[in-house]
């Protein structure tokens, strides 16, 4: 029986804070659209197509 090798994912999932208002939120690294802070409505995060633009800081990396 041959093994086959599963190839690691690139995309993770990142814990932001929002630099209006301070909260935390935990959003995708590929997201298909712009991402809001869901207190005051700020952005966090733009989509390219491909990786995320950030505009608030990354908290923490979740796996």
């Amino acid at each position: 029986m041959d093994k086959k090798l599963v190839p690691m994912t690139r995309t993770k999932f990142l814990k932001l804070k929002c630099n209006g208002c301070g909260n935390e939120q935990t959003v995708f690294s590929a997201p298909a659209s712009t991402v809001k802070c869901l207190a005051c409505n700020q952005t966090l995060a733009e989509s390219t197509g491909g990786k995320i633009r950030l505009v608030a800081k990354i908290v923490k990396e979740l796996e």
